[in-house]
């Protein structure tokens, strides 16, 4: 029996040929390929000024620090998510501020993010989480009204929108990951996106040991620049993108067509979803992802541990009730461009089988 596996990372010839040449050129780390995949995913987040960097945590972590965020703040984020994001905050020693969700959509809730801020408060990160924009004009009210920096971390939301705004373009910055099992790789990246000019210069500086030119350095800054073979499969990939999200979207279609009979995402209005994880609320969760693994299909769990009882985060004292009932209930399908209809079609016999059958 084949497994309808949860991720499929495709490498065409495009991939190929773009890192042939390359290799060719010569030149392997923050040149030309670089600058033009800066340039070209500017088109994605409404023209704003675009950095790559060496991956996502690094594009979170390199913002953060631009910000002028450090010791003795605090940072709101949200538990439910990759512990990348508290991460990023912890290692600018900062403190991260765990907020709970929306049950609905699974991102970080605005009324329990304004219950949080404290005059220590200087930021917050929502996560877009699975693939759809957290409630940015709520955020942002919050943000306003304490003059807090808004970090989009934008890891799962390549192409999504809400209310006709590009993922990546509502808060004062934003980082895109192109880890190998995103809407799109470089392989391993990602991208600091902003709006401001100035601040894009601190994480230009930031990503090349504090230079932008050679033995010019003005501040201490990293080694977090992004290699032009990356560079060079993200612009192929980039390309590829908003097709592979329609058929993400048409999936998803089908799971809510077939799956009426169990918790299916739910789209905030004014959001297009892009779906990098179809995720489900199931009382029966564990059961279900059993049956479902020994049947063939590689259903998966995003996030079994939340970041507030991490070893690392424990101490927070966090409670987050939502947090908590997401992590007991959520079963993410696969739903990744490079599946067949057989596959889909697997996928929904299986699961409405195991759901009926176990009542769910």
């Amino acid at each position: 029996m084949t497994t309808v596996n949860a991720v499929r990372v495709v490498i065409g010839p495009e991939e190929k040929a773009a890192v042939a040449r390359v290799l060719t050129a010569g030149t392997l780390v923050q040149g030309a390929e670089v600058a033009a995949f800066e340039s070209e995913f500017a088109e994605l987040v409404g023209g704003r000024l675009c950095v790559a960097v060496n991956s996502g945590t690094s594009a979170l972590h390199l913002s953060l620090v631009a910000a002028g965020i450090g010791t003795g703040d605090e940072v709101i984020v949200p538990s439910f998510t990759f512990a990348a994001t508290a991460n990023a905050v912890a290692m600018t020693g900062a403190r991260p501020v765990f907020a709970d969700i929306d049950p609905e959509t699974f991102c970080m809730d605005p009324s329990s993010v304004a219950s949080l801020v404290t005059p220590r408060t200087v930021g917050l990160v929502p996560v877009h989480l699975f693939g759809q924009m957290a409630d940015m004009r709520a955020l942002m009210g919050v943000a306003e009204r304490h003059s807090l920096f808004v970090l989009e971390d934008a890891a799962q939301a390549h192409g999504a929108t809400q209310l006709g705004r590009a993922a990546g373009s509502v808060g004062d910055a934003a980082a895109f990951s192109f880890y190998a099992t995103k809407n799109m790789t470089t392989g391993e990246g990602g991208m600091v996106v902003t709006g401001d000019s100035e601040f894009a210069r601190r994480v230009r500086l930031l990503r090349n040991q504090g230079m932008e030119r050679r033995y010019h350095n003005e501040i201490v800054g990293l080694n977090n620049r992004m290699t032009e073979t990356a560079a060079a499969i993200g612009r192929v990939q980039l390309r590829a993108l908003a097709g592979w999200n329609e058929c993400r979207r048409d999936i998803a279609r089908a799971y809510d067509e077939a799956l009426r009979s169990v918790r299916a995402p739910v789209v905030a209005v004014g959001n297009r979803h892009v779906y990098h994880q179809y995720t489900l609320r199931l009382p029966d969760r564990d059961r279900v992802l059993d049956e479902l693994r020994n049947a063939g299909v590689e259903a998966a769990v995003y996030y079994p541990v939340p970041a507030h009882r991490l070893p690392t985060f424990a101490a927070s004292g966090a409670d987050l009730p939502n947090t908590e009932q997401a992590v007991a209930e959520v079963l993410s399908l696969p739903v990744h461009p490079h599946l067949t209809e057989e596959e889909v079609a697997r996928v929904v016999h299986e699961t409405r089988l195991v759901t009926e059958t176990l009542r769910v």
